[in-house]
């Protein structure tokens, strides 16, 4: 009887946590010790990837659906005629450790809704993990999702015990928020934001002075936001996403296109399409902000609030930047080879080393990897065949378009189909 009821929980607190995406294990290790279970080493996601590439499992479940906020736009919110369940704490704890155990999984991500007050419910989760480490010796990846308004000295515990933690500020601008979850406040998203950024670096400066300090949230912290609940141009969502980045030190901010679930007149109806295209671009825009030396300013402005859909953000803005190309990927700096559509990360390095012993030309460029179906009109090589005809956006866009194949091709629009 107790099996079933435990089975009937996970399976009722599993489906509810599949709305957050925030769970990215990236940047911790935390090395297997004293014989115990488990070893983080840069892993711990449920069904995702590693920085090397690794897919990696984990049990992401909430401590309960049960919440006391009732926020538009949230499936467990109190007014929702839902099934409702809750985790006891040693629940947890051993489902995490019987999984473990059984290879299923290898870590933990605990989120939860709200059961009396904000400290009421963090301290809780902080106790899941606290078991964990201290009884149980697990040494795999946990991940905390902090709640909105918990006390400093319950964030501090918490990133004692946790590899990472993150509060999802949920909807990305204050108006927004204010409009459809009135009851709760933005302060409160930012004040457990603030303390964790504060702790990693005082926890980071001690362990240059004393090795023995202990590990404070050593994988840093993230945060989410629901896209296409609230109105927010692609503009509005990108310039929150910097201002976390820049302001809390963020590992990563997570975009979740918003899946209708209610007939609320706030909201997108019943039925309508998830953004998930738009999802992609926003993600798209994030790499580019934050490895490709853009900023949001030169991405998306009052002119142009919103990302193509049809092209990713780095074409767009080439193509409304011609004047910037061709650029010669024999002599450019690496600055402008990162903004050639077509060339990545690694392309890059690629071209900086393999241009020091030979001119490149086409043939070089494809086998290291560059994707000459968009670089071609942006760059001159050791090769002949540069597109100098005079074509405008409009043209260049339809050829790209034409000669390439995507995941999400069947979005396009049938127009294109003319070109």
């Amino acid at each position: 009887m107790m099996f079933d009821r435990i089975k009937e929980k996970l399976e009722i607190l599993a489906d509810a946590a599949k709305y957050d995406v925030s769970c990215s294990s990236s940047g911790s290790k935390r090395s297997n010790k004293n014989k115990g279970l488990g070893n983080s080493d840069g892993m711990g996601i449920c069904h995702s990837y590693t920085q090397d590439g690794r897919c990696v499992s984990l049990l992401k479940i909430l401590l309960t659906n049960h919440c006391i906020f009732d926020c538009a736009y949230c499936v467990t919110r109190q007014s929702n005629d839902i099934k409702r369940a809750a985790f006891k704490v040693q629940e947890v704890v051993d489902l995490t450790i019987n999984f473990y155990r059984r290879n299923y999984i290898e870590g933990l991500f605990l989120s939860s809704g709200i059961f009396k007050d904000a400290d009421f419910t963090m301290e809780r989760l902080i106790r899941v993990a606290k078991k964990l480490r201290l009884e149980e010796n697990f040494n795999g990846y946990i991940h905390l999702k902090s709640i909105p308004g918990a006390s400093d000295e319950l964030m501090r515990e918490a990133g004692l015990y946790a590899d990472r933690l993150s509060v999802n500020i949920e909807i990305p601008t204050v108006s927004g928020l204010k409009k459809l979850a009135p009851e709760k406040n933005h302060s409160d998203f930012i004040k457990p934001m603030n303390k964790v950024k504060n702790e990693i670096i005082q926890y980071n400066s001690e362990k240059k002075l004393i090795k023995s300090t202990p590990k404070y949230a050593p994988a840093g912290q993230s945060t989410q936001m629901i896209v296409g609940a609230s109105g927010e141009s692609d503009r509005e969502i990108m310039l929150s996403a910097n201002y976390y980045y820049k302001n809390y030190n963020m590992k990563r901010v997570y975009y979740s296109g918003y899946v209708p679930i209610s007939n609320d007149p706030r909201l997108p109806s019943l039925g309508s399409q998830v953004p998930m295209l738009r999802e992609n671009r926003l993600y798209q825009t994030d790499w580019l902000m934050r490895f490709y030396g853009f900023n949001v300013n030169e991405l998306l402005n009052q002119q142009f609030p919103n990302l193509d859909v049809e092209i990713d953000p780095k074409l767009s803005w080439a193509l409304r930047n011609q004047h910037q190309f061709p650029v010669d990927v024999n002599s450019a700096e690496k600055e402008m080879l990162l903004r050639i559509p077509g060339v990545g990360l690694k392309s890059a390095h690629k071209i900086l080393q393999a241009r020091r012993f030979r001119k490149l030309n086409y043939d070089h460029l494809k086998a290291i990897g560059v994707a000459l179906n968009r670089a071609r009109y942006f760059i001159i090589c050791d090769s002949r065949g540069w597109e100098t005809r005079d074509l405008g956006p409009a043209k260049i866009k339809s050829l790209i378009l034409r000669n390439s194949i995507g995941k999400f091709r069947k979005d396009y629009s049938s127009q294109l189909s003319l070109f």
